[in-house]
């Protein structure tokens, strides 16, 4: 039988105790529904399918998030130097909003909640709404945790993970802004003008190898072979070693560093590149240009060149699959069509 208890708040305690299994109990306004609980509870223990999820209601979201950044994250998610800014400022963002609550108490009600109030906030909140891609972000963050708090602490989650269970929001379009040649020019002049000496080096061989800002960053001179005209990429953003390919260009600019002591290629840190490259946008006259859209540009001349294939694309840009790649395509059209006359 179990055991009921009123505590001196007043609330009645239920007190559940089987041999072979841990004590279950929880605290209710009244006797009735205490008695209920333990019924219900000793039934499923008698039947063998009784899981408790006393762990999930003592534990927070705040302390198990804490963990997966401590055990989960180093080993599993091999995170980057150039991603750990964005990655940590999400971690801050989940805990700040969901931080005390318990485990048990994240619902499908409470994130769905989370995904609206992200999007659209209400006034009260003084806070401003965020993208559909960065929500999209959090919630696969999210996701991750509870995840971990299920396969790899033991916890019971008596909901399950709720991510899979609510509608997300859509993933953003790929950019497509590419430059004029005029513009080209313009943002070529201010780099190479810009106080920042790395800016203009940092900016062709971006556009030359089609590499992305993290990958260059973490460029090493011992990384880079001459002879064979490549340079082997160890920080990728999907963890894989790549072989980037070197043209006459970026050959001739690598030439041209001076080598610091620290052997990394370019030995600037990411935000001050940001900075200096937004700056130069702004001299230029450019609206709504991004570093990353160095890449879409180098993609897009390598593919008008028309002798290289998709797969060789994919093995240039170091995609997995060649989903991402289909917007580069209609280059191959033109071209076979050309052919056709």
């Amino acid at each position: 039988m179990a055991t009921l208890r009123q505590r001196e708040s007043g609330y009645w305690q239920a007190i559940v105790r089987r041999r072979g299994r841990p004590q279950e109990s929880r605290t209710f306004a009244t006797k009735s529904e205490a008695r209920e609980w333990a019924r219900q509870v000793e039934a499923l223990m008698d039947k063998g399918v009784f899981q408790s999820s006393s762990e999930a209601e003592r534990t927070t979201f705040s302390e198990i998030i804490d963990r997966f950044i401590k055990e989960f994250a180093p080993a599993h998610y091999r995170l980057r130097e150039d991603s750990k800014e964005a990655w940590r400022f999400q971690c801050a963002r989940l805990r700040e909003i969901l931080g005390p609550y318990s485990l048990a108490a994240i619902d499908q009600k409470l994130v769905a909640r989370f995904r609206d109030e992200r999007l659209n906030p209400p006034p009260s909140s003084n806070r401003k709404g965020v993208g559909e891609s960065t929500v999209r972000k959090e919630l696969y963050l999210l996701s991750k945790v509870l995840g971990f708090a299920e396969t790899e602490c033991g916890i019971l989650l008596p909901r399950g993970n709720p991510i899979a269970r609510i509608r997300k929001p859509s993933e953003s379009k790929p950019r497509d802004r590419r430059l004029t040649p005029e513009e080209w020019d313009r943002l070529a002049l201010q780099c190479q003008r810009s106080r920042n000496q790395l800016l203009y080096p940092a900016l062709t061989l971006a556009v030359e190898t089609a590499m992305r800002q993290g990958e260059l960053l973490a460029l090493r001179w011992e990384n880079i072979d001459f002879s064979r005209r490549i340079a082997m990429l160890l920080q990728t953003k999907n963890g894989e070693v790549r072989a980037a390919p070197l043209s006459s260009r970026a050959i001739d600019t690598l030439k041209s560093l001076p080598r610091q002591i620290s052997g990394v290629v370019l030995p600037v840190e990411r935000m001050t590149l940001h900075h200096a490259f937004n700056a130069a946008c702004i001299r230029a006259e450019l609206e709504n240009y991004t570093w990353h859209d160095l890449r879409h540009e180098a993609l897009s001349r390598l593919a008008e060149r028309g002798d290289f294939s998709v797969l060789e694309l994919a093995a240039v840009s170091g995609h997995k699959t060649l989903q991402m790649l289909k917007r580069y395509t209609h280059f191959q059209a033109e071209r076979l069509a050309a052919k056709l006359g």
